[in-house]
């Protein structure tokens, strides 16, 4: 029997960085808060039930306004999990956390956004990443 595969491309528009940070969660968000005029709010976890595999929850804080989207993610499960591998997004698991931005323009736009993230005490590295290179991107999407 001939068995058909869909091949999917997905296009990311949208802004990704990896933040390396030992400061919890909710620490981080204050700071993004006040750093970068936000209004970062804990939203429900991300759960993702992969079967037979296991379970991924990901804790999720979002920002929105009428011109940008702004999220804040945990790139680890915060529950415990049986996969080998329990990040959001396996192929850059050395950053705690992920910051999406989406239509980020003025003082969300990536560099500025690069450069006050440096400037933060509480994170130790910062780096774009290109989500489109990323093999495990559709996790990304909400």
């Amino acid at each position: 029997m001939k068995t058909l595969t869909l091949d999917f491309e997905y296009d990311c528009d949208f802004e990704l960085f990896g933040l390396v940070s030992a400061t919890r969660e909710h620490k981080l968000a204050w700071l993004l808060n006040s750093d970068l005029r936000l209004h970062l709010v804990k939203q429900q976890d991300i759960i993702y039930d992969l079967l037979s595999r296991g379970r991924l929850v990901i804790s999720n804080y979002l920002h929105t306004t009428h011109t940008c989207t702004l999220r804040l993610l945990r790139n680890r499960s915060v529950a415990p999990s049986t996969l080998k591998k329990p990040y959001l997004a396996p192929d850059v698991r050395q950053y705690d956390y992920l910051l999406q931005i989406s239509n980020g323009t003025g003082t969300l736009a990536p560099e500025q956004v690069l450069t006050r993230l440096t400037a933060l005490a509480d994170v130790q590295h910062v780096c774009q990443l290109d989500p489109n290179q990323l093999e495990f991107k559709e996790n990304l999407f909400f």
